[in-house]
């Protein structure tokens, strides 16, 4: 399992060589790697990156107040969230706290130089193993081991490598209006979620009514004397005409159409537009 090691700025330099031989000594089958030790002179850098990004399994990021908005930073999260079914983006805070941070690295699972946060990122590491997996008791020994000298580094670093500029802290204004920005997101994601889920309930008809929704016989599903609709995509005017001339009252239209996620203006604008088309004939176009 290769570990990609990114960083940018002297201190993250120094936590990510640290985090590099640090994580080889408490995962033995573990490989990390890092630009400062992995390229090899006079190989062509920016590809040897871009090799290296491709086959990695789980990346860490060690971030800092002086690169959190670094272009390289950026690049390198971006690259490794690519195939984010089987990739894992770990952000390390070197000397930064969440609220410091903005999307996209804000969205990140955060590892924090703690001895909790630093247990939880050893396990995300090990259960990513396909093999030589280290069983839960030894690994929290080996980790007790090596904790100390961790630890002890760690703050040396901090000493030695002291920030080169001082950066502005976020306004509490900007902070809010993140927060605010991404509650409306989730909110969103959630309504269309939601939407889905029910949009995966189906109806059935009579098939002489089918050929209304306009949709291709393939798409069909045939159920002994009816037809099964799943609700994912087609014209919902036309579902409605389908269901009332098929048997189905306005009452229980309106009902399903409200469980299938549209709201009451759409099913009132939906069920006018029914109420004015003919029984049976040709398709309800809108």
């Amino acid at each position: 399992m290769k570990v990609f090691m990114s960083w940018s700025g002297q201190r993250s330099k120094l936590t990510a060589e640290l985090l590099h031989g640090w994580i080889k000594c408490v995962i033995q089958a573990a490989q990390p790697w890092i630009s400062s030790k992995g390229i090899e002179r006079g190989a062509m850098w920016f590809s040897e990156i871009n090799n290296e990004l491709k086959d990695t399994t789980i990346g860490i990021v060690c971030l800092t107040q002086e690169n959190k908005n670094a272009p390289w930073i950026l690049f390198e999260a971006g690259a490794l969230t690519k195939g984010l079914a089987s990739n894992r983006v770990c952000t390390f805070l070197v000397d930064l706290e969440p609220a410091d941070l903005q999307p996209p690295l804000g969205q990140f699972n955060h590892t924090f130089p703690t001895r909790e946060s630093m247990w939880s990122l050893v396990n995300t590491l090990n259960n990513g193993l396909e093999t030589n997996r280290l069983d839960v008791v030894v690994l929290q020994r080996v980790f007790d081991t090596y904790w100390p000298q961790f630890e002890a580094e760690f703050k040396q670093i901090l000493a030695d490598a002291p920030p080169v500029t001082v950066v502005t802290p976020r306004e509490e204004k900007d902070i809010l209006s993140e927060i605010l920005e991404t509650t409306r997101h989730m909110s969103q994601r959630i309504r269309l979620l939601e939407n889905q889920g029910s949009h995966k309930s189906h109806v059935f008809v009579k098939p002489e009514y089918a050929h209304l929704v306009n949709w291709k016989k393939s798409q069909w599903i045939d159920n002994e004397n009816s037809v099964k609709f799943d609700f994912s995509k087609f014209d919902w005017r036309n579902l409605a005409h389908v269901l009332m001339y098929g048997g189905k009252s306005s009452d229980e239209v309106r009902s399903l159409l409200l469980n299938a996620g549209l709201c009451d203006k759409q099913v009132d604008e939906i069920m006018r537009h029914v109420a004015s088309l003919p029984p049976s004939g040709e398709s309800a176009s809108s």
